[in-house]
């Protein structure tokens, strides 16, 4: 995914699955490349957010604009532009949860 034509989904429902995203992307008149909702790698759930890459900047703004605080399933969305990953680990290696 091209991350300067990437959303951030939020607060999602944990039953929300990537088929209803696109059916509302596309309710929303926005053209989807790609959605993908984020799950837990041992249990398989959801982890209430996911990713969406879209055509074009207008649409990504557009989605923003339109879909952030949207309910769905009783829930708002937060939805906004992604941004990189930033590393959980230091340059030393390993984790610096513990470091201060």
């Amino acid at each position: 995914m091209e991350e300067e034509k990437k959303i951030y989904i939020g607060n999602l429902e944990y039953g929300v699955t990537e088929d209803d995203l696109q059916k509302l992307l596309e309710e929303k008149e926005l053209e989807v490349k790609e959605i993908k909702v984020i799950r837990d790698k041992f249990t398989g759930r959801s982890k209430g957010f996911g990713f969406a890459e879209l055509e074009t900047d207008e649409q990504v703004q557009k989605a923003i604009d339109t879909l952030d605080g949207y309910e769905i399933k009783d829930r708002k969305l937060k939805v906004n532009r992604a941004r990189k990953m930033e590393s959980r680990f230091d340059k030393r290696g390993g984790s610096n949860q513990f470091r201060r």
